[in-house]
């Protein structure tokens, strides 16, 4: 078993918690689907949020998925002029038998332009 890294992004439509929470589920159950993970396989999550995320932490939608002993950990991303707006991004490290060429990268709706080169 090795430990590998799976990346993830969702751009959100607006700054609200119940639908950062619906969004940042929706992309850690597609993580989590693509690769073929359970609970146990889980290492740690990063998550980053753009500055203009303020309504919630991402982290709490993995909590209400009932990933509850996984550590979690939020931060910002860079404020770099020009990026896409409102976004979520996860960095998961997990447990697991697939090579690094197996991960299913997961980048949602218009996050899949961050990404295109491993977007799924």
């Amino acid at each position: 078993m090795a430990v590998r890294a799976v990346r993830g992004a969702v751009q959100l439509e607006r700054d609200e918690a119940d639908h950062m929470r619906e969004r940042v589920a929706a992309l850690l159950e597609a993580v989590l689907a693509r690769n073929a993970l359970t609970p146990d396989d889980l290492i740690s999550f990063w998550f980053t949020a753009t500055p203009d995320l303020h309504s919630d932490f991402p982290a709490a939608a993995a909590r209400g998925l009932g990933l509850v002993d996984v550590p979690l950990i939020c931060a910002q991303e860079l404020d770099v002029e020009g990026a896409m707006p409102r976004v979520v991004r996860v960095l998961a490290h997990i447990e697991t038998d697939l090579p690094r060429s197996g991960i299913s990268h997961v980048y949602l709706g218009a996050a899949a332009a961050l990404r295109k080169d491993i977007a799924q």
